[in-house]
């Protein structure tokens, strides 16, 4: 048995984004016997607000899925752009630091798993893991310092992004390992400066047992009062800069006219206020919260057809975690993707393609996806692509990467670098 320290800034039982598969992972390393510790905050993301009963501004301790949590406070408020997206990780950072050295040096453990975002807990988990010799691994699910410049969070001064990526060079070079979620963004860890003998691609998972096609209707179309003859676009995930909604808002304006068409969005984020001002006037467009997860399934296939945007600013620095759900659901897929993104090659021949930022290409798109003829080798795509995330086959090579005993990438016939520890399974293209 060994001992992990997860450092994480998100966490269960968040049911989006970065939150939900972290869980995943420190409840799979329990799973397996191991002793588990995160140090982390209350549940607060997508909505930047902390979820009942959590609550924030103080140290809280408790037991979750096997996994032993200590939660730190954070500074939060309800419009979470610009600096501030910076201040809330950094408030982390600095209430957790002295927690995080405590715990690595007093519990030793065997390794030291950060998770990216945020990198601003990676020097101290750094300096506390190197007193000890123990093994430091990122998990990168975002290149958090490209994204705030690409985003707006941070604006284009030239030494402050030669500053940060300095920094950022340094802090990567000292970790024993990394786990990243696409090919491109481990080839960005490469230019990076991190050999890429180091670096694993490990994409973020579905769950084919809990997220699967529905037999029949969806009670949610009930629930919702669509008609049998409407014609359901959903977007369901986190609604912030990085998501490019307003080319969906833009595509449902030029489609306003077809009254069997309805738009749904469902998710919280920071750009939610303002995505509802704009859509004000549009009766074919509709905003929902979370759903629960006990229900995503069924929420996922009250749809005709899955949107997934993508700013064009944001692309390869992320791959959207969303997808997976997408996929199992077996329906049809709409994505902005520019040509060449890793997007739009991991989806190649399983999805309608729209470049971003041309709302009406992306409105063609989905009238095609939603009137055209079914179309069987585009739904095989669909369901290879989701085999190929499965939650169990994911979570074992991410565990045999960051356990020091793993077996090497030759032994277990994995693929050449960047992507060491992903199965040799069918190229997409």
């Amino acid at each position: 048995m060994a001992k992990i320290l997860i450092y994480a800034m998100n966490y269960a039982p968040e049911v989006a984004g970065v939150g939900h598969y972290t869980g995943e992972i420190g409840e799979e390393f329990a799973a397996n016997g191991h002793a588990v510790t995160v140090v982390t905050t209350a549940p607060h993301y997508p909505g930047w607000r902390v979820i009942a009963p959590y609550r924030n501004g103080r140290f809280s301790a408790e037991r979750l899925g096997g996994v032993r949590i200590i939660r730190c406070p954070l500074i939060l408020r309800r419009r979470m752009g610009g600096i501030w997206r910076l201040i809330a990780p950094l408030s982390f950072a600095v209430t957790s630091a002295p927690i995080a050295l405590w715990q690595i040096l007093r519990h030793r453990p065997d390794v030291v798993l950060c998770i990216e975002p945020t990198l601003m807990v990676a020097p101290v988990a750094l300096i506390a893991a190197r007193l000890i010799g123990a093994r430091t691994v990122l998990h990168v699910q975002d290149l958090e310092v490209d994204a705030c410049f690409a985003v707006g969070h941070l604006r284009h001064i030239p030494w402050l992004e030669a500053f940060a990526a300095r920094l950022e060079r340094r802090i990567l070079a000292r970790f024993d390992r990394l786990i990243t979620i696409s090919a491109r963004m481990a080839d960005r860890l490469v230019a990076k400066g991190v050999a890429s003998e180091r670096i694993a691609v490990v994409r973020n998972w579905v769950d084919l047992d809990h997220i699967r096609p529905l037999e029949g209707t969806s009670a949610y179309r009930a629930e919702l009062g669509l008609g049998e003859s409407d014609r359901v676009a959903l977007y369901s995930g986190n609604i912030g800069a990085k998501q490019g909604l307003g080319d969906v808002i833009a595509a449902a304006r030029c489609l306003s006219a077809r009254a069997d068409l309805k738009f749904l969005i469902a998710g919280e984020g920071p750009a939610k206020a303002g995505l509802e001002a704009e859509a004000a006037d549009l009766a074919n467009v509709r905003f929902l919260p979370f759903q629960p997860y006990e229900r995503l399934s069924e929420f996922l296939g009250s749809a005709d057809v899955h949107i997934l945007p993508q700013a064009a600013d944001a692309a390869d620095l992320v791959l959207p975690s969303k997808l997976g759900g997408m996929l199992a659901s077996g329906k049809r897929i709409v994505v902005t993707a520019a040509p060449g993104t890793e997007l739009a090659t991991f989806l190649a021949g399983a999805a309608f393609v729209a470049p971003p930022g041309d709302c009406a290409a992306l409105a063609a798109a989905i009238e095609q996806a939603v009137d055209g003829a079914p179309k069987e080798s585009r739904a095989a795509r669909r369901r290879v692509l989701a085999e190929r995330l499965s939650k169990p086959d994911c979570l074992s090579d991410f565990r045999a990467f960051v356990m020091p005993e793993a077996p090497s990438a030759a032994r277990r016939g994995a693929r050449s670098a960047p992507e060491t520890i992903e199965r040799p399974r069918e190229a997409v293209g």
